[in-house]
């Protein structure tokens, strides 16, 4: 075996510090500084990447903040148009019952009046009807003593009573 003889080692070693030092050299001034490199600027991009998140984060939860403000004014003030409309038309149905009650208290006492005068007329019509068929009853009879006018007293009384 060639390496175990001592006559080769001067040269083995040599060769072996050369090519150590030859990457030694090259590893630590060409290849760890990229690979440091690539690896810093991953880190600043995962960093650059979490604040935009956050921020984003930060805005959405201001968005979803005024969003719910706004919608809570919006749901605030329906509320209160609501009621103003409710309270509205209470008020004009209270009105238009109070004239639709005066207007049918109207018409009950015109009704009320026209019936009145109806019944006093036909009272009246009865009295002077009933005034007639007494006498013709009464002279049918053959009492022709009795007049017209003691019927009506006698009529008169039993209204009386």
């Amino acid at each position: 075996m060639p390496q175990l003889e001592i006559s080769s080692y001067p040269s083995q070693l040599f060769w072996l510090i050369v090519c150590f030092f030859s990457l030694y050299i090259i590893m630590s001034q060409i290849i760890i500084p990229r690979i440091a490199d690539i690896i810093e600027q991953r880190r600043k991009k995962i960093d650059d990447a979490i604040e935009k998140a956050q921020s984003m984060q930060k805005k959405a939860e201001a968005a979803l903040d005024k969003y719910q403000k706004a919608l809570a004014a919006a749901t605030n003030e329906a509320e209160k148009s609501l009621n103003k409309t409710q309270e509205d038309l209470n008020k004009l149905i209270s009105e238009k019952q109070a004239e639709l009650e005066a207007e049918l208290k109207t018409k009950i006492k015109a009704g009320e009046e026209e019936i009145n005068k109806s019944k006093a007329a036909a009272i009246k019509e009865v009295k002077s009807m009933s005034e007639k068929l007494a006498l013709n009853v009464v002279q049918k009879i053959g009492l022709k003593e009795i007049s017209g006018a003691e019927i009506k007293a006698a009529m008169k009384k039993i209204e009386d009573k």
